[in-house]
């Protein structure tokens, strides 16, 4: 990924836990990596091809003048988001913000917060099987469509399959979604969970009917195996209702625990059917 680079943006601003710090502000200084694209830019030389650095600083300093924070873990924090939301080309951001004045009371130079954040790819899978199946799907995919915090969302095409696990049930509506996100995986579990409760889903049976499902499947490389997620979704090798769907997203991306591809576990599921 090519970068664009922004060196010690001097900005003076009220940020800190003292009340005179937020009363008379001080100088902070912003360097900022950023990660995008910068090939058609420099083969069309053509600045609508990339991101403008200019209105980057304006737009830094006018975030950073306008909002108060006491930490400035807090200020990098938002305004690493709010660059990634204000410039679409902008797939990461590495974002250092300097406090030279700092009210340490011992000789220093600077104290600073540096952090690295970026737009992360996921991949989640849709079941229904009562009331409006397909209506429930689509208004899920709506509402990831519709967050800020998530963006150039894929949806795969709905397929009908017959219940998993053995609970007497009627057949589900299945489907997969691509996304990007600025959410980390326990943020995108939350906010899959409050569309599920919004579509009235009861977790009465394991296994059992329900009105909406959401799952992460995939987040980028990242594993857990605790007991709030499970990513990679532990069972997607065995069903072929999430692995149809996913292989029309994405046939060769690879489950970081098993090294296969999700076409070579669809393959390996219908050998074993």
């Amino acid at each position: 990924m090519d970068e664009i680079r922004i060196e010690n943006l001097e900005i003076y601003a009220g940020h800190g836990v003292f009340a005179e710090e937020n009363r008379t502000g001080q100088p902070f200084f912003v360097s900022a990596v950023l990660y995008t694209d910068t090939y058609k830019a420099g083969k069309e030389d053509d600045l609508q091809y990339s991101t403008h650095y200019g209105e980057v600083c304006h737009f830094m300093n006018q975030f950073l003048k306008e909002h108060t924070y006491k930490l400035i873990e807090a200020a990098a924090e938002q305004t690493a988001r709010q660059v990634l939301l204000r410039f679409p080309l902008v797939k990461a951001i590495d974002l250092e913000i300097r406090k030279p004045k700092a009210p340490i009371g011992l000789p220093f130079e600077t104290v600073s917060v540096k952090i690295h954040r970026s737009w992360k790819q996921a991949y989640i899978a849709l079941g229904s099987n009562m009331g409006d199946k397909e209506g429930y799907l689509n208004e899920a995919v709506t509402k990831l469509r519709q967050n800020p915090l998530i963006r150039k969302v894929e949806v795969s095409d709905f397929i009908v399959t017959k219940p998993y696990g053995g609970v007497e049930q009627d057949d589900f509506l299945n489907g997969a979604a691509k996304i990007e996100t600025l959410y980390t995986p326990y943020e995108l579990l939350i906010f899959l969970q409050e569309l599920e409760q919004e579509a009235s889903r009861e977790r009465l049976v394991h296994w059992g009917p329900r009105t909406l499902d959401l799952d992460v499947l995939f987040f980028e490389d990242f594993v857990s195996d605790d007991k709030v997620l499970t990513v990679p979704h532990p069972d997607m090798q065995n069903r072929d209702f999430v692995l149809k769907p996913l292989c029309q997203l994405s046939p060769y991306y690879m489950h970081p625990v098993l090294l296969k591809s999700v076409k070579q576990m669809l393959s390996e599921l219908k050998d074993r059917a």
